[in-house]
């Protein structure tokens, strides 16, 4: 029986990857650089290489947020501040909290028959804000962000924070519901908890980690969660 779900939210919930470019989008106008198509591709394929390298411990958090900009800058030529650069992102990507269709309908949907709690890597006054602005916030009775507990997904210590705030919960009755291998799938392993994969896409996952249960749509999640 599932108790407690923590869910994921970029490209989990919100629509991760139009607000990266919206907000990417504005960050390279206000540095002066035009907003080409492939700027934007070669951005997130160097972001999510910087934050997987985070999700390794390769790099601190800190180190992250400007050496996606030091690579994108350099491949491109120019010489641009890198923290002026993220400054501007970081706001503007806390006011962006597009949703992916049929996340409001999913969260009312499992809203009291589970104990939601939202578990994410990203940004605290990035994520807080957006749940506030989106209204998300109102359908999870706890919300952990790596950067407030100390800890990032994957890493058993980020889980071991987030039950140590739950002390009520049993792992045997838990499980997460989040979009990444590398982060969700793998940390959900590494804290002895079910785990559930939400792909969209169809993408193959080539063993680096244990799934017990995948889904494409959101209408096959509610049912998955009353068979665990």
């Amino acid at each position: 029986m599932v108790t407690t779900v923590f869910m994921d939210l970029d490209d989990t919930i919100f629509d991760f990857h139009k607000a990266e470019e919206n907000a990417l989008s504005e960050t390279l106008r206000r540095m002066e650089l035009p907003v080409l198509k492939t700027t934007l591709q070669r951005y997130s394929e160097i972001n999510r290489e910087q934050w997987q390298k985070l999700e390794r411990g390769e790099l601190t958090r800190p180190q992250v947020l400007l050496r996606r900009y030091e690579i994108l800058f350099g491949e491109l030529c120019v010489e641009r501040d890198p923290m002026t650069a993220q400054k501007h992102y970081e706001g503007l990507l806390a006011a962006e909290h597009p949703l992916l269709d049929g996340a409001v309908e999913l969260l009312e949907t499992l809203r009291g028959k589970y104990r939601l709690c939202a578990a994410s890597n990203g940004t605290p006054t990035v994520q807080n804000r957006r749940l506030d602005e989106s209204g998300l916030r109102r359908y999870f009775d706890r919300i952990f962000i790596s950067g407030e507990i100390g800890a990032e997904k994957p890493s058993a210590a980020f889980f071991d924070a987030c039950f140590s705030a739950l002390p009520e919960v049993k792992r045997a009755e838990t499980v997460i519901v989040g979009d990444s291998l590398t982060s969700d799938m793998l940390g959900g392993n590494n804290a002895g908890i079910r785990t559930i994969w939400y792909n969209p896409h169809g993408k193959n996952n080539p063993g680096i980690c244990e799934i017990t249960r995948e889904f494409r749509d959101y209408a096959e999640l509610p049912g998955i969660l009353e068979t665990l």
